[in-house]
C-alpha cells in the first residue's frame, strides 16, 4: 500500500486528491503498533518526494500528514462508517488548517498579521475542497476494499 500510495501520489492529479491521509488513517487503524503506522506514512510521503523533489516545507507536511495516524488509533476498536467518516473528515481539516498556518508563519508571502493568516486559509480552500473529494474518495477504497476482501476470505463462522 504504501508503494501504491507513493505512486497515486506521482501520477497527474488534481491538486491535493492524493491517498495520503487514507492511508495514514488506514495504517494508524490498522497497524499493530503506531511506529508502523507513522512509518508507513512517512515512506509513502518520501518516496514520492524522493522523484518530485523534497521542497522547504516538507517537514511541517509530514508531520501534518502524521494527525490521521493518531486519529486511526483512536478509532481502532470502533471502526464503523461513522468514526472513520468523522475521522477522515478531521484529519482532512487539520491537514489544511496546520499547513496553511505553517505556509503564513515561515513565510514571506502573506502579512504576519491576522488578515494575512486569513488571506492564507482564503487561498488555501480550492485545495482543501480538492483534499476533502481525495480523501473521500481514498478513505472508501481503502477501507471498504479492507472491508470487502475481509468478508470474502473469512467467512463467518457458522453456529453448530
Amino acid at each position: 500500500m504504501v508503494v501504491l500510495a507513493a505512486c497515486a501520489r506521482l501520477l497527474p492529479h488534481p491538486w491535493n486528491f492524493t491517498p495520503m491521509m487514507a492511508l495514514a488513517l488506514f495504517a494508524g487503524n490498522q497497524a499493530r503498533r503506531v511506529t508502523t503506522g507513522v512509518l508507513a506514512t512517512l515512506l509513502a510521503l518520501a518516496l514520492s518526494d524522493a522523484v518530485m523533489g523534497f521542497y522547504s516545507g516538507f517537514w511541517y507536511v509530514y508531520a501534518a500528514s502524521l494527525i490521521p495516524v493518531l486519529l486511526g488509533r483512536v478509532i481502532r476498536n470502533r471502526s464503523g462508517v461513522g468514526a472513520i467518516t468523522a475521522t477522515a473528515l478531521a484529519s482532512s481539516l487539520s491537514f489544511f488548517l496546520i499547513t496553511n498556518f505553517m505556509v503564513w508563519a515561515t513565510g514571506s508571502l502573506y502579512p504576519h498579521s491576522l488578515g494575512g493568516l486569513a488571506a492564507s486559509y482564503v487561498a488555501g480552500m480550492p485545495f482543501y475542497q480538492n483534499q476533502l473529494l481525495g480523501d473521500a474518495f481514498y478513505t472508501l477504497a481503502i477501507f471498504g476494499g479492507y472491508a470487502c476482501l475481509m468478508r470474502l476470505f473469512r467467512p463467518e463462522r457458522q453456529a453448530a
